[in-house]
């Protein structure tokens, strides 16, 4: 069973509040937990950033969201409680407690319009439709985020393969040297690109001693890199008693290339396009910062009162 959504927990939670007094989110975890018969893998799936387990993240939100609906109360930090209103929601005949569903209680309109500007104080239906997705709202930054990446990894590659093989070995000459190999920039440019000796395009130091080298192949290609090119490469790199290679191409590698690199006593690292956009995002080459949002979460420390 895949982990509920913040919206299909709420009900369940708020009946689990239900069952008296004051509880504290992991009680309330447990006993929803119990009821999906979430696995422990499902309860250890973290969210994107590591930092937090996707179901107590939704628990959370489910949570907070009751409170600001007025159907559930805390009276004291990490504790929560149901309230009258909440008791007489239960009362109701209904199978699920959702965004529209809050939608009709004026404190919980009060906190979804509080971002609003003063003419807009109620929500258009296709607003609130649209804000009803299944996953938190911070779920839905990360998503948003992700599609972003994608999308702009995409232009990117594209762009790379629109550019010219002499802009393409400068390109993977700041790639590596910002993933820290080459020593400096002077040291790596000065061995990437030179004429293709026995298929290889250049030499780099591993690390700024020069302690190990690394032989590099680039392919500015379109059509799949296929066994034999990996053939001929790890044919070079033996004649030079070479160890280390890298293969970096804009196009993808054939499940016979990957698995013959993989078979070799000597380590050929491949670099298809996609990987090869990630890299360039994630090291900052060819992109730059359009902007930068700051995310805040209510710090609970510092309301502790000694």
């Amino acid at each position: 069973m895949a982990i509920p959504d913040f919206q299909t927990l709420m009900l369940p939670v708020l009946r689990q509040l239900a069952s008296g007094g004051e509880q504290a989110p992991s009680l309330v975890r447990a006993a929803v937990a119990s009821i999906f018969k979430l696995s422990e893998e499902e309860l250890a799936a973290l969210l994107p950033s590591g930092r937090q387990a996707i179901f107590s993240n939704r628990v959370a939100w489910a949570l907070g969201y009751l409170k600001q609906a007025g159907l559930a109360e805390s009276p004291r930090r990490g504790s929560y409680r149901i309230t009258e209103r909440g008791a007489a929601t239960l009362h109701e005949p209904i199978e699920r407690i959702d965004i529209q569903y809050l939608m009709r209680f004026p404190e919980f309109v009060a906190f979804r319009t509080a971002s609003n500007d003063d003419s807009e104080q109620t929500p258009s239906l296709a607003k609130v439709a649209a804000e009803s997705t299944a996953l938190t709202p911070d779920e839905q930054i990360r998503q948003g985020y992700t599609r972003l990446q994608a999308n702009l990894a995409t232009q990117l590659l594209e762009r790379v393969r629109q550019a010219s093989p002499k802009f393409f070995e400068e390109l993977v000459v700041e790639l590596l040297v910002a993933m820290g190999y080459g020593g400096s920039h002077e040291d790596a440019s000065s061995v990437v690109g030179q004429s293709g000796d026995e298929g290889i395009d250049g030499i780099i130091k591993e690390d700024r001693l020069g302690l190990d080298t690394i032989y590099i192949q680039a392919k500015r290609w379109k059509d799949s890199i296929g066994r034999p090119e990996i053939q001929r490469f790890a044919g070079a790199l033996q004649g030079q008693r070479a160890r280390k290679g890298v293969f970096l191409t804009t196009s993808a590698f054939t499940t016979d290339a990957r698995s013959y690199a993989g078979n070799l006593q000597t380590t050929i690292v491949l670099i298809d396009g996609a990987q090869l956009a990630q890299l360039m995002l994630e090291f900052g080459i060819g992109v730059s910062q359009a902007g930068l949002v700051k995310l805040w979460k209510l710090d609970e420390d510092y309301f502790v009162e000694e």
